[in-house]
């Protein structure tokens, strides 16, 4: 209950109205959850809290609806989405066999500590939430105009899906949508039943659930994997707090990102890992054999088709997950186990099916490219950004500090070599080989926009638990006693702080220096460590307790430590017009005054199936190149767009190649362009008749503080609305 008052405070404070909250609160609960919560208590049972049972029943939920939304708006009836909870309803009161799941079964006793743990993590998420997405990107006028680059684009897409199935990209009608679309299409199934605004859910509402269930769901898989409440609890401190130290000072630059599972900027990854996280839960079980029942395998199947349109991370990982559990199989029985066959063979089923329905073959700019993303990270820590190129020496170094740097997340696991068969757990296993992709994704793949390094994200849950259930073993072994694993953990945080502040190395580099300072704090953050492993082998004679100690020593450089150095760097060293600060608030807006008025007029004047021509698709207006992010006019109108932003789009993302940026390519239709344009730069009867009868065109959406702007589109089409910098008019029907 504290929880859900701290986030109706949050949630009042940033804009979002009662009646709003409301509505979606009670369509989570009554829509989702609890008749989530009934069919997991048939299909999976297994003893568990009741916070832990809401959030895998929210997470069915979520699978469910989606699942049921595509069907139903197929057939044009969006709010059929409501059958599956009604009839799960109605099924669960009129057989007499299943009433008994109302009441739920035995629940384990659960330590009041954890309880506690957990509602302090999750109202720590909401506060995050706060800080760091809320106040950055604000509901009203003008604000809305300097939200983060992306989040038009999000909103676009969840008007498509309001409005289409199949969808398609509204940013360029006619063009496949080739992505990963179901958190659109939860959002846009939750704004036809509450009536909110897909604005406010994209923005305020819709991720909040996600997180709070997600935090739940891998403490869940932390407690089946190590046995214990406080390491659960520790896994789950990880997940959320840890990162690679940032040793330098400035600006964070990228190698350095505070990266985890949950992302208000991209919700199909938090989507897709509250989703991928009931899958491997169900996996703990199915591959030591705990639970084998047809339930299970039923709850596996749903949760890893809604993955499959949820993140395509995942599936692959997944693969690689479940081919080295039977890679171990065969080489310790002979062959691997029939579930872990089996679990495979759903998983490629799933993969296969994403490959060649969903996303048709397109790799979204995703290729082979060795070491691309630490070329990247070399320009952004040299300052000398894409002017230079690195040499290879360069370039292996910077990609050695980033896999050593965070691997201080995974030194835990060096404490599961003390009892090998521990290591050699299917579920263990399964991390590890999931863990293992992710890195070598991030070597070995090039995205336009740094995307290789989603892999590793989806695989950083799940590193830290088997890390956590390491450094447990070996602390256990150790018999250390409270008060040391403090003592070490102190002196870990002490000598990252210290290290960053007497090393003084301020990134982006100076003119004329060597890029050899970039190393020089972790060479002696390396050598601290070496030291005090000698100190503490002089010290102490056991080699379990003083690998113990080193462990959590390490352990902390990357845990606290990582926020000890942030909040140095926020109080001492952050430059003016530095990402953490709050400058985009007050920026100057990406799209001018009278574009929300003017999106909403069209939006509740023109059909679902409307096309409309705009000429801002530019972002920060027209320019040679064009950085083709622009998504405002269908994200605030909820059509489809003749040509705005195509940056994202599967046909630009296919025409990429390393050394490029892909948002500047140019459109690669002239034609279209062309038509478009002359509408607004030279209009004429002949310029109407184009794109009414070749395009299906029938509302322009027009920024007049553009030159390309014409006075003279009045005379051949009506003036319907006029809002600030904005204008709406609408092409006769009658052209010939």
């Amino acid at each position: 209950m504290p929880v859900a008052v701290f986030a109706v405070a949050v949630l009042g404070f940033y804009g979002v109205s009662p009646v709003d909250m409301a509505l979606f609160g009670v369509y989570v609960a009554a829509g989702l959850a609890f008749p989530g919560v009934l069919l997991v208590r048939v299909l999976y049972r297994r003893r568990r809290t009741l916070v832990e049972e809401l959030a895998l029943g929210l997470a069915l939920g979520y699978a469910l609806e989606v699942l049921t939304y595509i069907a139903a708006r197929a057939v044009g009836l969006p709010l059929l989405v409501l059958v599956w909870p009604v009839v799960t309803y109605a099924v669960f009161a009129a057989v007499p066999r299943l009433r008994g799941y109302w009441r739920g079964g035995v629940r384990p006793s659960t330590p009041r500590w954890w309880s506690w743990s957990l509602a302090l993590i999750i109202g720590y998420l909401i506060a995050w939430s706060a800080v760091n997405f809320f106040r950055k990107n604000l509901l009203t006028w003008p604000a809305l105009g300097t939200s983060y680059v992306d989040m038009p684009f999000h909103l676009a897409l969840i008007g498509e899906l309001k409005h289409h199935m199949p969808p398609t990209v509204p940013m360029v009608a006619g063009e496949p949508l080739l992505y990963h679309w179901f958190v659109y299409a939860h959002l846009a199934a939750a704004s036809w039943v509450t009536g909110v605004e897909p604005l406010v859910l994209l923005f305020r509402l819709g991720v909040l659930p996600m997180l709070a269930a997600l935090a739940v769901i891998l403490a869940m898989i932390a407690r089946r994997v190590t046995g214990s409440w406080a390491v659960a609890l520790l896994a789950l401190l990880g997940t959320v707090f840890i990162a690679a130290p940032n040793l330098y000072q400035g600006i964070n630059v990228g190698i350095f990102t505070w990266r985890a599972a949950i992302s208000w900027l991209s919700p199909t990854q938090t989507f897709g890992t509250l989703l991928f996280a009931p899958v491997i839960l169900l996996l703990v079980d199915l591959l030591e054999r705990r639970r084998s029942s047809a339930g299970c395998w039923l709850l596996l199947g749903i949760f890893l088709v809604a993955v499959t349109g949820a993140k395509a991370t995942y599936l692959p990982l997944l693969i690689a997950g479940l081919g080295t559990v039977a890679a171990v199989e065969l080489v310790r029985r002979r062959r691997p186990s029939w579930p872990t066959l089996a679990a495979l063979g759903l998983t490629a089923a799933c993969f296969v099916f994403a490959q060649t329905v969903l996303f048709r073959q397109a790799n979204l700019g995703m290729v082979i490219n060795d070491l691309s993303l630490f070329r990247k990270i070399w320009g952004g820590l040299t300052g000398l950004g894409e002017r230079a190129e690195p040499s290879l020496v360069s370039v292996l170094g910077i990609a050695l500090l980033y896999v050593l740097s965070w691997a201080i997340e995974w030194c835990g696991i060096i404490g599961l070599l003390s009892r090998p068969r521990l290591l050699m757990r299917p579920p263990v296993v399964l991390m590890l080989g999931m863990g293992t992709v992710g890195v070598g994704a991030v070597l070995f793949l090039g995205h336009p926009h740094m995307g290789q390094i989603y892999f590793f994200d989806a695989s950083y849950p799940y590193l830290v638990i088997v890390a956590a259930y390491g450094l447990s073993v070996a602390v256990r072994r150790a018999r250390l006693s409270p008060r040391a694993l403090a003592y070490a953990g102190a002196a870990g945080v002490a000598a990252a702080c210290l290290i960053r502040e007497l090393c003084g190395v301020e990134v982006p580099l100076g003119a004329g220096q060597s890029d050899a300072v970039l190393y020089r704090p972790y060479l002696v953050l390396a050598v601290t460590a070496l030291l005090a492993a000698g100190v503490l082998a002089v010290v102490h004679r056991r080699r379990v307790v003083v690998g113990a100690l080193t462990i959590t020593m390490i352990a902390a450089v990357g845990f606290p430590a990582a926020w000890c150095t942030r909040v140095l760097s926020a109080a001492f060293h952050t430059p003016a017009g530095d990402s953490t600060g709050v400058e985009s608030a007050v920026a100057a807006p990406v799209v001018s005054d009278g574009a929300l008025a003017a999106g909403r007029w069209l939006r509740a004047h023109s059909g679902t199936d409307d096309v409309v021509a705009t000429n801002a698709r530019c972002l920060g207006g027209p320019g040679d190149p064009c950085d083709s992010r622009r998504f405002w006019a269908a994200a605030l109108t909820e059509r489809r767009v003749l040509v705005e932003g195509w940056a994202y789009t599967a046909t630009n993302m296919s025409r990429w190649h390393p050394g490029e940026r892909a948002e500047t390519l140019p459109f690669w239709d002239e034609e279209r362009i062309r038509a478009n344009d002359e509408i607004f730069d030279a209009p004429s009867a002949a310029s109407v008749r184009r794109l009414r009868l070749g395009y299906g065109v029938r509302w322009l959406f027009v920024d007049e503080r553009y030159g390309s702007s014409s006075p003279r589109i009045g005379d051949f089409a009506n003036l319907r609305f006029r809002s600030g910098g904005y204008a709406v008019y609408e092409l006769p029907e009658d052209v010939m």
